[in-house]
């Protein structure tokens, strides 16, 4: 499955912004989908991933409370919405899915990834 994201942008500290990740070249409703980050200088790390029905979610702590994570499968679409943003929330941000039902909070086990789409938070 093909990822495309978009929605990042520039934001003050405070302020909320939606991700979206579009899938294309198959349906994902049958996969766990989710979201990574990379801030500049830092390693990659897991932001939230959901399931294949949407109802089962798991965040990162850093963001949990502040983060969600949704799915519409009849869009083949998974969003991000963000709100409280802080200037650590600045990164690359890239949308993941694994050809299975379960969520992982571990990168490799997602063997399809987005582009990525920037988001800045500045103070």
């Amino acid at each position: 499955v093909q990822l495309q994201a978009c929605g990042g942008g520039l934001v003050m500290a405070g302020g909320s912004l939606r991700l979206s990740c579009a899938a294309s070249g198959r349906t994902f409703s049958s996969d766990a989908v989710g979201w990574f980050r990379q801030a500049p200088g830092k390693e990659r790390e897991f932001v939230a991933t959901i399931n294949w029905s949407g109802r089962s979610a798991y965040y990162a702590d850093a963001v949990k409370g502040r983060f969600t994570i949704s799915r519409d499968n009849a869009k083949n679409t998974v969003y991000l919405q963000m709100n409280s943003l802080k200037p650590e929330d600045t990164a690359v941000y890239y949308c993941v899915a694994r050809s299975s039902s379960v969520p992982s909070t571990r990168e490799w086990e997602y063997g399809s990834w987005g582009q990525g789409t920037l988001v800045t938070v500045s103070s």
